[in-house]
């Protein structure tokens, strides 16, 4: 087993792992211990691996199925799990708010994994541990969110691709939803252009709601800021944290590889 070495980047969130090269198939012992490590903090960060995109696809598919190419997207030639996400225009981009990845589709990923090609100065990456963000609510507020479910819709996405409202997708998920692997429990929202609207609730009494637990959950010491460097990955849970990538390196070239993973249908 390689001697892995883990170590927590905040107090709420995140951790960095050195002593495994990703570029080398990866054993189960090790495999086994970062699993745990990820379940534990949610956000793992392997600085300086300058990951080969075969192996990037090798790594991703120990953790799941990498989901299907979305022709919408830029893939990597040759790899077409691999999606490039590249500079997007400020005024359009559809990632600087805290959100999950595709929560408007009824069944959004689980894991995301980034790899750093190409760095500006700025572009930082922001994630929030959702499991926290519900654990600090009050006994009497879990059981007021117990059961309900929100209408999430791909109102930013769309506006980016310039689609029309009417083809814009749509889910309702649980507001509160449990961790199929760890069986925690973890907050479900989202920017109000996204987490739109509780089921069963007007306009009017659930904006205040999905409002005060999208702040709550992105407090100050609930979040880890990840400054980038070239060689850099990262993987995330979607089912427990939100992210919010930072546009502020104007027209600099920032390349980063993503392979996503199929996830199940929250619950």
């Amino acid at each position: 087993m390689t001697k892995l070495k883990v170590t927590p980047l905040t107090g709420s969130i995140g951790a960095s792992v050195e002593g495994v090269d990703l570029n080398s198939p990866i054993d189960d012992e090790t495999f086994a211990a970062l699993h745990d490590a990820f379940l534990k903090h949610c956000v793992l960060v392997y600085r300086g691996q300058q990951l080969k995109p075969a192996a990037q696809v090798e790594f991703g598919r120990r953790w799941g199925t990498p989901l299907n190419t979305n022709p919408l997207l830029k893939h990597l030639e040759g790899h077409p799990e691999i999606v490039q996400v590249t500079k997007i225009p400020k005024a359009t981009a559809s990632t600087e708010a805290w959100h999950y990845d595709s929560c408007y589709t009824p069944v959004p990923p689980k894991i995301s994994i980034l790899s750093a090609v190409t760095v500006p100065n700025g572009g930082d990456t922001m994630w929030c541990n959702q499991y926290q963000a519900y654990d600090r609510l009050s006994p009497t507020m879990k059981r007021m969110l117990e059961g309900l479910r929100v209408k999430f819709v791909g109102l930013r996405l769309g506006r980016m691709m310039g689609a029309d409202a009417a083809s814009l997708p749509t889910a309702v998920h649980p507001l509160v939803r449990t961790h199929p692997e760890s069986g925690r429990k973890a907050l479900y929202v989202g920017h109000r252009e996204t987490a739109q609207l509780i089921e069963g609730m007007t306009d009017e009494e659930s904006r205040p709601l999905l409002d005060f637990l999208y702040e709550h959950s992105t407090n100050p010491d609930n979040v880890y800021r990840h400054m980038w460097q070239q060689g850099d990955v990262v993987m995330w849970d979607n089912r427990c944290t939100m992210h919010y990538a930072i546009h502020d390196y104007g027209e600099a070239e920032r390349v980063l590889n993503r392979i996503t993973m199929e996830g199940e249908v929250p619950q």
